[in-house]
Formats: structure tokens, C-alpha cells, sequence
């Protein structure tokens, strides 16, 4: 296994990319939650819903699940079981957001399976980052995987592609000054070109109110395939959230007059109730949903428009099997199902011989 810096061959330069989320997986990785506290009290009920997803997502394809000490492995066994597809590794841990300090997987044209390992910082320094950081550096030696170690900020939540080039990201997540101090719009392209294979773009202004994330595109909007884009929206003129998903509508829509082959842009409404939490109002979205093989799981809160949500995205995935899970109570700490989650591409693992790629 080797692992490469800046000054090395990039990604591209060797003919890998990041791949879109409806590939094929080989796996999907995922983090126990353990922190009673960092769930204002809620670990059991959190638990519960975690439980549940990952039986799911164990329906379709293997799960690899990091548990951070004895009492969470031994939580993870008691409630899942011993499953040939389940394999638990333990690794110290501070939160379950594999989806941001997570490795992000890069293919290259001949298939063979890389990782990218970008700095973590708890979006900006808002809470405990330093196990979570290695994660990367962990998955990458438990594959035996060659991967590149790349010294800027980049959460996985951050990004979100559609296989043919395009990236929608958001500039309040972005260019906020606790990630990448000083790097512009051209920066970033540049920066995720060489390094995830992208060849543009699509800005969109900010995301939910109250979210940590600093507006993760996650949250908001979504790819469900390459020329497909759904979009959170908000009806009531009161809430600060429907001046912001307006901008958001608005900039996707003026991307059908550019240089891009125009884009299907559906609307998928917010959870109609207002959420409060520990902290504050709580961010709770549908477009959180994730996509794996032969199935989307869909954040549900007890909300009238979880059923509406489930509509609007089911015709949006043929041949998967579109699934409603319960997340009020992860919703208490921030963020949901695709937050939680991972994907492995199928791939031969790259060892990080350069004639091997």
C-alpha cells in the first residue's frame, strides 16, 4: 500500500475519478454511535434507528462497521447479530459522520479502486475531530489501498457528483474561512479536478437553517442521476428556509440556459413541522437519503410530507426499492442517513503501483 502527497502524480493525471453514489457498491462503511452526550440523551433511541438502518442496508449489500470501544461492539452484536456480511473493526472514534471524515473512494478507467484522504476539522472546529480524522488512513490500511493524503478540508457532505463530470457544492459550506482559508471558487475547481476528476462546478448560495454543516448540498440537493437533480424546497414565505431553497431553485434553473445539457430539476418539499432540538431547530430533510445497490433508504420524522417525499422520490430510482426509515431521533444530532454512510465501489484495490492503474 502506498499513499501519495500533492507533489505526486494526481487522481486525474492517472486516469481516476470520484464515481456517482447509484454505482455499484462494494461495500458500505458506517460508524456506531456511542456518545450519550453528543445525543443530548438520546443513545438508546438513536441506537434503535441506527440498528435499523444498517439491517437494511445489510438486506443488499456488506456493511463495514467501525465501533470505537468494547461497549459499542458489544451493543453493535447484541442488536445486529452475527451476520456473514457484517464485519465490525474497532477504532477509536468521535462521532458517527463517516460520511464527512470518511474516505472518499476514486476509480480508475481500468477499475481498479483508490481512496482520497482529505483533513478533517468537525466542519470549521465546532466539536472533536482528531480520531475522526485518521479514519481514512485506518480504511485505507485495512483495504491495503494506495490513496492520496491531501492537505485541505473537504467533507464528503460537501460534494455531491453525477458520474458525467458535474459537482453540485454550495458556497456558505465552502468558502466558509474555518475550512480553506482563502481558497476561491476557481481554487476549488481546480483542487477537485485534479483530485476527484470533476470538470465543473454547479454553485448553489446555502443550505438549511441551523445546520452545523454550514449548508451541506447533502442536505438540500441531490443528483438521483446524471441529468437529474431534486431540490429541497420550503412553502411557507415565514421561514427563513424558503428564501434560501427559493435561491437554490432559482440557480438550478438558470443552469438550463448554460453550457450544460439541461438538467430535469424536481421539487422535494422539507418536512412540513418545525423540529427543535438541544441546540436550537433541528434541520430535517428528505434529500438526506441514501443510494445503494438495489435500494435508497429515506430519512422519515413522524412528518406530514414523509409520505409525499416517498412519492416524489420512488419513480425518480427504477429498479430500486425506495425505503422510509425512522430518524427522529438521529435528527437530534444533525444530520441523517447519508451523513451516517459510506460507499465503497465495486473496484480491484489499487495498491498504489503507478503501471498498475
Amino acid at each position: 500500500m502506498q499513499h501519495f502527497t500533492p507533489a505526486d502524480p494526481t487522481p486525474r493525471r492517472l486516469g481516476f475519478a470520484m464515481l456517482p453514489e447509484w454505482a455499484a457498491h462494494a461495500a458500505t462503511w458506517m460508524s456506531w454511535p456511542a456518545d450519550n452526550e453528543l445525543w443530548f440523551g438520546h443513545l438508546e433511541t438513536v441506537r434503535a434507528e441506527y440498528a435499523e438502518l444498517v439491517r437494511t442496508i445489510l438486506r443488499f449489500e456488506p456493511v463495514e462497521l467501525l465501533v470505537r470501544d468494547q461497549e459499542s461492539e458489544d451493543d453493535a452484536r447484541r442488536r445486529l447479530g452475527h451476520q456473514p456480511e457484517l464485519r465490525l473493526h474497532r477504532v477509536p472514534l468521535d462521532d458517527v459522520w463517516i460520511r464527512d471524515n470518511g474516505p472518499i473512494f476514486v476509480r480508475s478507467e481500468t477499475g481498479k479502486l483508490a481512496l482520497t484522504n482529505w483533513k478533517f476539522n468537525s466542519w470549521g472546529g465546532k466539536f472533536e475531530w482528531r480520531n475522526d480524522d485518521r479514519v481514512p488512513e485506518y480504511v485505507a490500511a485495512a483495504l491495503h489501498m494506495g490513496h492520496w493524503d491531501i492537505p485541505r478540508v473537504l467533507e464528503g457532505g460537501a460534494i455531491e457528483v453525477n458520474g458525467e463530470g458535474a459537482a453540485l457544492v454550495t458556497r456558505s459550506c465552502l468558502l466558509t474561512p474555518t475550512r480553506n482559508p482563502g481558497l476561491s471558487e476557481q481554487g476549488y475547481a481546480e483542487l477537485l479536478s485534479e483530485y476527484l476528476g470533476l470538470d465543473k462546478l454547479l454553485w448553489l448560495d446555502g443550505g438549511l437553517e441551523n445546520d452545523h454543516t454550514d449548508g451541506h448540498i447533502d442536505t438540500i440537493t441531490r443528483f438521483t442521476d446524471a441529468q437529474t437533480i431534486v431540490t429541497s424546497t420550503e412553502s411557507d414565505p415565514r421561514d427563513p428556509n424558503h428564501a434560501a431553497m427559493s435561491r437554490n431553485l432559482r440557480a438550478l434553473r438558470e443552469l438550463q440556459g448554460g453550457e450544460h445539457r439541461p438538467f430535469r430539476i424536481v421539487e422535494l418539499p422539507l418536512p412540513a413541522a418545525r423540529l427543535e432540538g438541544a441546540e436550537g431547530r433541528l434541520p430535517p430533510t428528505y434529500a438526506n437519503f441514501y443510494i445503494g445497490n438495489g435500494f435508497v433508504v429515506v430519512p422519515q420524522y413522524g412528518d406530514a410530507n414523509d409520505a409525499r417525499a416517498l412519492d416524489i422520490l420512488t419513480p425518480l430510482f427504477p429498479g430500486r426499492e425506495v425505503i422510509g426509515l425512522g430518524s427522529r431521533a438521529i435528527i437530534e444530532g444533525g444530520g441523517s442517513f447519508h451523513c451516517m454512510t459510506q460507499q465503497q465501489p465495486e473496484g480491484e484495490v489499487w495498491s498504489g503501483e503507478r503501471g498498475d492503474s
